[in-house]
């Protein structure tokens, strides 16, 4: 499954870091983009809006006051999902996305991989 973790960051200490070593270890393609070049566990961290086809599951990890740069970004991916994990709530984009005929999640990634049904 080819998940694209937006938000990713090279810095252990942070979700989306973690984000990227679970579902490599879960078997999915990961695909992250953030605003710094680096690599996480083999995985290159792309910058700006890389195009980015037959996406399964899209990870959010920005804030909702940095979303709306990513909203015409992330409907043009058409992922079949998108999560909203925790802090990146935000029901306007939400709403915006179900109306693009993708399913919304507000769980957190890490939880819904730990206990089988990511």
């Amino acid at each position: 499954m080819k998940t694209v973790v937006l938000g990713a960051s090279d810095n252990p200490e942070r979700t989306s870091f973690t984000a990227v070593k679970r579902l490599l270890a879960h078997g999915d393609e990961v695909i992250a983009v953030g605003i710094r070049e680096a690599e996480i566990h083999g995985v290159k961290i792309q910058t700006g809006k890389p195009e980015i086809k037959d996406v399964d599951t899209l990870t959010l990890y920005i804030g909702p006051r940095n979303q709306p740069e990513w909203y015409d970004y992330i409907l043009k991916m058409k992922p079949k999902r998108i999560i909203f994990n925790p802090g990146t709530e935000n029901p306007e984009f939400e709403e915006m996305c179900r109306k693009n005929g993708i399913e919304v999640v507000v769980a957190c990634t890490l939880v819904m991989l730990s206990v089988g049904n990511f």
